[in-house]
């Protein structure tokens, strides 16, 4: 199933969104609590997409590809370098990427999310998959000055934690398989990350192992598990796509701050 949330006449709603594109089935209620047919199909031309989870709890994981660890000459981290990024960072499918009117190096991220479906602790990697709801494409926009500087002083959040940086979207995709799914990230068309998640260094069942022996994940909360080799700059002007197999393209502009 590919869930998606939207806005049409005014109001919001989830749907699922058909195969072959003819339209979004809506439903009442949500995927948290529960979803059923509200018997109606709603155009894609007549919907605005909106990002597919109400303010997360983004959990956000660096470092997780070798290939990506290589390129900023670092060693592979002894333990999981983890962070968050504030809920108030996310847009959704065609939102604008703010650049900072004081950003000198911003680059994009893309990266597989994992949604969590329902309250989990002390989870086994063995039974992650019984607490994800789905998966969904993720950019962990960057500002490089900035997260340097707060990293020599160990810490991580506004580099990583603007408003308009947490991209996802277009869709919740349920029954994916995460081992193994292309990903690729083109900005103004052109490739730039090309990778598959099986070369994630921690997995996601042992992301989601590792995150509730020390914390309780809740319904609705985001894991971006770590971006592949190939990140870059972005500038006013660009379009960055980020697309997973199985889930779809999620596509932002970058547009200049304006004060």
């Amino acid at each position: 199933m590919r869930i998606v949330r939207y806005a049409v006449g005014g109001e919001c709603h989830y749907g699922e969104w058909a195969a072959d594109d003819a339209g979004i089935a809506r439903f009442e209620g949500d995927p948290f609590t529960g979803l059923s047919p509200a018997g109606c199909v709603d155009e894609l031309s007549d919907v605005i997409l909106l990002p597919p989870l109400v303010a997360p709890r983004i959990f956000g994981f660096a470092y997780n590809y070798a290939a990506h660890v290589e390129e900023t000459d670092r060693d592979v981290p002894e333990v999981p370098v983890c962070f968050m990024k504030p809920s108030a960072a996310v847009i959704g499918p065609g939102d604008a990427i703010v650049y900072p009117a004081d950003g000198e190096l911003i680059h994009f991220e893309g990266e597989l999310v994992v949604v969590i479906g329902k309250k989990a602790r002390h989870v086994k990697p063995s039974e992650a998959h019984e607490y994800i709801l789905g998966y969904t494409c993720g950019n962990d926009v960057s500002d490089r000055i900035v997260q340097r500087r707060e990293s020599a002083f160990g810490t991580l959040l506004i580099g990583k934690g603007q408003d308009t940086f947490a991209p996802l979207g277009p869709v919740i995709a349920t029954g994916l398989d995460p081992s193994d799914l292309a990903l690729t990230t083109r900005v103004n068309g052109a490739v730039a990350q090309s990778a598959s998640t099986a070369d994630l260094l921690l997995t996601v069942p042992d992301l989601v192992g590792y995150l509730s022996r020390y914390l309780t994940l809740l319904p609705g909360d985001a894991i971006m598990t770590g971006t592949p080799a190939g990140v870059g700059p972005i500038r006013p002007g660009d379009e960055v796509e980020v697309e997973i197999e199985g889930i779809g393209v999620l596509r932002n502009p970058v547009v200049a701050e304006s004060r």
